[in-house]
């Protein structure tokens, strides 16, 4: 029996995000009890502030004017034979830009390293001086944070009990448990994408007190009959929206209710889930979905399905019964479409994919996709920049667009398509080269979250901070100019230590969008299988009632209320 619904999902530390195989079950919590609300919080987006000087501390006469050099390094006190070659990565940041009301400041240090160590290396408040050609080793300041095991890129300390706003901070790096050398970029590396940098976020304003607000909307009575039918297999679907056609994709202007023949909605946001279907449910993909929609009292627009290449079953036959069901009730389709068979767990090459010898099931594929009549989402390998057993990125550029000529070929031509990266600040210099090209996509997406410490980190994002990043960048270099953008997957982890972060964190994310207003969906990914569920680690929405609560509310929210799709 093939297993339904497997998707790989990736998280990260202080490197790329890791690889793991997840199967979710829905769990449930029930909406109790009116929500009471805070006021949000102005959110600003990600300073990034390079180093202003840095050095190696040492006591090794013969390493010269380390204030000059291309590198710094760290060694433990016995280093590479020498029972006094010990050395320290010391970097000076001048922050100046940290408004006078900002709190809740939040500061990351980066740093590069070329190659992979199975060290620990700590930050430290330092009484140290980067200016100096070599300062002597001193006793280490108060401990901020370790790494432990240095990974080969940009590895990334938390340093908010130092940096608390403008000022000088200096931050040494300390290295134990290997007696080798460790190199890292300095800032006189002649590539500025490499040299250390400090990455600080923060809120402006201080909160007020909570405030009582209206109850949304209540879930249909546990008593009223469920609201997916036993599926059908007629793919007639008629649309239900009125359309503005829009060959480009690009952002529509017009009246509220409108939306682009690429699915744009004129203002506002689709509301979507990913919510994954289990054994104890019978692999029913509706029920995964419409058992959420109950719980926050709201259809959701866009329904979001990892499928593979097998073309069997409700792995690879898609659109699946479930999923002609969901567009005859109104709910737009996302197909994530990845080269991997998900039951025989293999992997496919990029190459297989544009050499011909997927051609049969992306034309069984393209067919059903057509047949469906209605516009639908869809993307090839969503976060290929962490795929590197398939190839390069020129080769993921030539499949996709591989993929996307047959689709053409075929009279699919209401496949909409949703490029989707991970967005993660250390993968920047790859996306242009991963890029298929304006005429080959539609919609440029990526995931971000909140994971606190579900990836070993202590630092608590806003909402308007998880998304802002590869937000900002995006605008900055061009990619996908004019674009619709997605969150195709986003989450929250909640805080051990304050109960009631992550409801006010969905009550302030409909704020963040309307700031970010170029993302016109938004996709909550809903699995506790991306990361290991722990005491402090449950990134589902629906892990308590509180959460529940709080996603609720925001889904009331009038600009995630479209007034075509399944929110009406």
């Amino acid at each position: 029996m093939t297993r339904h619904g497997l998707h790989r999902i990736t998280r990260f530390r202080s490197g790329p995000r890791r690889k793991a195989i997840a199967i979710g079950v829905v769990g449930g919590s029930v909406v109790a009890g009116i929500v009471a609300t805070m006021m949000p919080l102005l959110a600003s987006d990600d300073l990034s502030i390079r180093a202003a000087a840095d050095t190696t501390a040492t006591a090794v006469s013969q390493d010269g004017d380390n204030a000059a050099k291309s590198t710094l390094a760290t060694c433990a006190t016995r280093c590479d034979g020498n029972p006094r070659g010990g050395r320290e990565a010391v970097i000076e940041f001048a922050v100046t830009t940290v408004p006078t009301t900002a709190v809740n400041v939040r500061a990351t240090l980066r740093v590069h390293a070329w190659q992979q160590f199975a060290a620990t290396v700590t930050a430290h408040a330092s009484p140290l001086s980067a200016r100096e050609s070599r300062p002597p080793l001193t006793l280490a300041g108060a401990a901020l944070d370790s790494v432990t095991g240095v990974a080969k890129g940009f590895n990334e300390w938390d340093v908010s009990k130092l940096v608390t706003g403008n000022g000088t901070w200096t931050v040494s790096l300390a290295q134990s448990g290997l007696e080798s050398r460790i190199y890292w970029a300095s800032v006189e590396n002649r590539n500025p994408d490499l040299r250390p940098s400090l990455l600080i976020s923060y809120d402006l304003g201080a909160r007020p007190s909570a405030v009582p607000t209206t109850r949304p909307a209540p879930p249909p009575s546990p008593s009223a009959p469920p609201t997916t039918a036993a599926p059908k297999p007629s793919p007639t679907v008629a649309p239900t929206r009125t359309a503005t056609p829009s060959a480009s994709g690009s952002l529509p202007s017009g009246k509220c209710g409108s939306v682009s023949d690429k699915l744009v909605p004129s203002c506002g946001a689709w509301w979507g889930m990913y919510s994954p279907a289990g054994a104890s449910g019978g692999w029913d993909h509706g029920k995964a979905v419409t058992d959420v929609e109950t719980q926050v009292g709201r259809k959701f627009d866009i329904v979001h399905r990892y499928h593979d290449f097998s073309n069997a079953g409700s792995n690879g036959a898609f659109p699946d019964v479930y999923e002609l069901q969901q567009m005859r009730e109104g709910r737009l389709m996302f197909f994530a479409w990845e080269s991997r068979d998900f039951s025989a767990g293999t992997t496919l090459k990029w190459s297989d994919v544009y050499g011909g010898k997927q051609d049969d099931t992306i034309d069984a594929v393209a067919g059903r996709i057509r047949a469906a009549g209605v516009p639908v989402f869809i993307g090839f390998d969503h976060e290929p920049e962490d795929e590197p057993a398939k190839g390069s990125d020129a080769d993921f550029v030539r499949a996709w667009r591989y993929v996307h000529e047959r689709f053409a070929n075929a009279g699919a031509t209401n496949a909409v398509w949703v490029w989707t990266m991970m967005g993660w600040s250390g993968h920047y210099s790859r996306y242009a080269g991963l890029y298929p090209g304006d005429q080959y996509v539609d919609w440029v997406a990526y995931d971000p979250y909140n994971f606190h410490v579900c990836n070993g980190s202590t630092v608590w994002k806003s909402p308007s901070t998880t998304v802002g990043g590869f937000y900002r960048w995006l605008d900055d270099n061009g990619i996908g100019a004019g674009k619709p953008r997605m969150l195709a997957e986003f989450g929250t982890n909640f805080n051990s230590a304050d109960l009631g972060a992550k409801q006010r964190w969905f009550q302030d994310f409909p704020a963040a969008l309307k700031a970010h207003p170029k993302i016109k969906a938004a996709i909550y990914f809903n699995s506790a299988g991306m990361t290991s569920r722990t005491s402090t680690c449950d990134m589902t929405m629906n892990h308590d009632a509180s959460a529940v609560a709080g996603f609720a509310q925001a889904g009331q929210d009038p600009y995630l209320r479209q007034p075509t799709g399944g929110s009406r």
